[in-house]
């Protein structure tokens, strides 16, 4: 696939590791980035494998995880258009510590470990900013652990249904609609619990009426009144 490269830098401009990077450093970069597409469920890297370079997002979505040695999932992140993924293995040398699978069809860009470092030693504030990126991943990694050890189950899905309402509803007053995934075991890899609590508790929000649920669209009558259930859920 041709590479537009217009559209390319704009993408690049976006991405927070090469944000602000001079005319000179881009030049540098646009020609030692390959572009790579991946088909929905596909695996783009495996946790524990040898790092070989950093990913763009061009357009589509990526599902960073862990996995447990009995087969379950954690999702750490799911990345879309202007994220990058694996600064830390690029940066440290170690290998990938998690998973990267697509979403959906995506278009990536791929930049080598070695051209990275090139980068990083050329112009050395592009450092900086991958610090601050990860930085802001631990951040949110934090924020998991605190979730998974301190919070109920319940709390942790009105919780995700608040965030997808608010990214990616589609909202009428107070109402808003959301398109779930495709199976319950995908929200239950979202929030550190197992696939048959999560229909337990989707059913019980639908029985207190803080939901309706018609196969995979569920609305929520008042997003007010769900948020009030979000502050009395903890525990």
């Amino acid at each position: 696939m041709p590479v537009d490269t217009e559209a390319t830098l704009a993408l690049l401009k976006r991405v927070p590791v090469f944000s602000n990077l001079s005319e000179q450093e881009f030049a540098f970069l646009m020609p030692r980035l390959v572009q790579r597409r991946f088909t929905a469920g596909e695996i783009i890297f495996s946790e524990g494998d040898p790092c070989s370079g950093l990913y763009i997002v061009q357009s589509g979505n990526v599902r960073i995880f862990k996995s447990s040695a009995g087969g379950r999932e954690q999702v750490l992140a799911i990345d879309g258009p202007g994220s990058s993924i694996a600064e830390l293995p690029v940066f440290d040398g170690g290998n990938y510590p998690a998973s990267a699978q697509a979403v959906n069809d995506c278009n990536l860009f791929f930049f080598s470990r070695q051209d990275f470092h090139s980068l990083c030693l050329q112009h050395p504030q592009v450092t900086l900013k991958v610090l601050r990126v990860v930085g802001g991943r631990l951040r949110r990694l934090v924020g998991i652990i605190e979730e998974l050890s301190f919070t109920t189950v319940r709390h942790r899905l009105i919780a995700l249904l608040v965030r997808l309402a608010k990214s990616e509803g589609n909202k009428k007053g107070d109402s808003v609609t959301v398109v779930l995934p495709a199976n319950n075991s995908e929200l239950a890899a979202q929030i550190g619990t197992v696939r048959e609590l999560v229909s337990r508790n989707l059913s019980r929000l639908q029985a207190d009426g803080l939901i309706q649920i018609e196969n995979r669209d569920l609305t929520i009558p008042s997003l007010k009144q769900l948020e009030a259930e979000l502050e009395n859920s903890t525990g």
